[in-house]
């Protein structure tokens, strides 16, 4: 059902993008009421039409790249309570952080904010939850949505109902059921009445309004099945078949041609690549800035130096990225030009307890500069041309070394499965308390599993307060 799901998906999304924008455009001609009495009036003044345009664009910007309305239609409306909540606490302080950089805080009203951000709660949360109940409970069992049948064995079926149901999909609609091993025809199976067997289920289904059908027939040979599914799509009908190999594990599986064959792809991630090119988008803007940061910092760091130590200002080193690609990384040398001859000497005080990533407190191979460095995290900063190029992103996994990469197993490969980041989840989490490079796999596997926008941003801006408060800098 990939691709009607995707369908479905991009109608949700849009449709909740545009709910609240509704929201967020009512809510502020309500606040413009509240506050002068006469929204024309209120609105001709440039600063409340420019605001209002703010607010409208982050509603935008955050529907798509925050997503934070997927699940929308598992969401009890507590959850959904609490997740309006959020959004609008989220809005409110992007707004504010723009109205401070755009000089413009001071001069505006703070009671049509404070009104705003009330309304926008509040009818947000009530165009969710009509829009809710109008797709699960009207939408889907309307004329409109499709007609779905399941065709399984007797003692899969209940399973299979529940598991479809749980999912609260809003464009289609279970209607029957037909059992391929018993004679059920008649009864019901969890609401759903059963229909057909195998002597009657194509005397059946041509005559019944139906637009899907789901298959589960682990006992029926594979003959057998493509019978079935040819006259299904010979009907005209879509036809969705479980494959089950109990061979292998088929999560992330995903159905689709390549290369001309019809395959079945494994994966342990499923990644949306609209996200992926929102994320190299901000990758862009956030190298260009801190490039052009690192370019004013250089002829003062270059200095101070070459004022300690001999050597060049620059350290550039060879490092793994995604799935195993070589990069040269930079940063400001922070150590000895002697160092990576000292480092074997060090190994048996390396605090990971291992050779594959070495970490150790009180390191003499960095400079007093290079300390410095280390603790504001400035030795960092070059590495933004690695983000602008592509070998890196701003938000990722810790590149490993030549050497570390070369003693990896399957499991551990698998954190390189990603574009290595600036920063990541051992950076806000383990750097200066993780000992264990086990520890740092999870973490980075946990990221990797766990991927959002929103949680790159989270970790951007726990970032800043790890660099702030220098925690676990060495």
């Amino acid at each position: 059902m990939q691709t009607i799901n995707r369908k479905g998906r991009l109608v949700e999304t849009y449709s909740l993008i545009l709910i609240d924008l509704v929201a967020v455009f009512g809510a502020y001609m309500t606040a413009l009421l509240l506050r002068f009495g006469n929204v024309h009036q209120a609105i001709s003044v440039q600063l409340n039409y420019t605001v209002g345009i703010y607010m409208m664009l982050f509603c935008v910007l955050y529907g798509v790249m925050s997503d934070w309305n997927r699940g929308f239609f598992r969401r009890g409306f507590f959850v959904e309570g609490i997740a309006v909540l959020k959004y609008d606490i989220v809005m409110m302080i992007a707004i504010v952080v723009i109205l401070y950089l755009t000089h413009i805080a001071g001069d505006y009203s703070r009671l049509i904010f404070g009104y705003f951000a009330v309304a926008n709660a509040v009818y947000t949360f009530a165009l969710h939850c009509i829009f809710k109940v109008f797709m699960l409970d009207y939408y889907s069992k309307s004329n409109n949505s499709d007609k779905l049948m399941i065709v399984t064995e007797a003692e899969y079926a209940e399973e299979i109902i529940r598991k479809i149901k749980d999912a609260k999909a809003w464009d289609y609609e279970v209607t029957s059921v037909a059992v391929m091993n018993s004679d059920m025809v008649g009864e019901e199976i969890a609401g759903i009445p059963v229909v057909a067997n195998q002597y009657n289920l194509f005397d059946v289904s041509r005559q019944m309004p139906l637009d899907q059908v789901f298959m589960y027939l682990p006992g029926i040979p594979a003959k057998q099945i493509r019978s079935y599914i040819t006259d299904f799509e010979t009907m005209g009908v879509t036809t969705h078949y479980n494959v089950e190999v109990k061979e292998l594990d088929l999560e992330g599986k995903t159905a689709g041609r390549f290369a001309g064959f019809a395959v079945m792809t494994f994966s342990l991630q499923y990644l949306d690549y609209r996200r992926i090119f929102v994320k190299r988008a901000i990758d862009i803007l956030g190298g260009l800035m801190g490039s052009l940061i690192t370019l004013v910092l250089t002829p003062f760091v270059a200095l101070a130096i070459k004022l300690e130590s001999k050597g060049p200002v620059f350290f550039e080193q060879t490092r793994i990225g995604k799935n195993g690609r070589r990069f040269k990384i930079y940063k400001f040398r922070s150590m000895y030009i002697d160092a990576e001859e000292r480092k074997k000497e060090l190994q048996a005080q390396n605090e990971m307890g291992d050779n594959l990533m070495f970490k150790m407190e009180h390191d003499p191979r960095i400079t007093k500069v290079g300390k410095f460095l280390r603790k504001t995290s400035i030795d960092e900063f070059p590495q933004f041309f690695n983000v602008l190029k592509g070998d890196m992103s701003l938000v990722g996994t810790r590149p490993p070394t030549e050497d570390e990469f070369e003693q990896y197993n399957n499991y551990y490969r698998r954190r390189m499965s990603i574009t290595p980041g600036l920063t990541g989840m051992w950076q806000v989490k383990g750097r200066g308390v993780v000992t264990e490079f086990e520890d740092v796999v999870k973490l980075d596997l946990e990221y990797i599993d766990k991927w959002s926008l929103s949680l790159d941003f989270k970790i951007m801006l726990q970032t800043v307060g790890v660099v702030l408060f220098g925690k676990g800098a060495k």
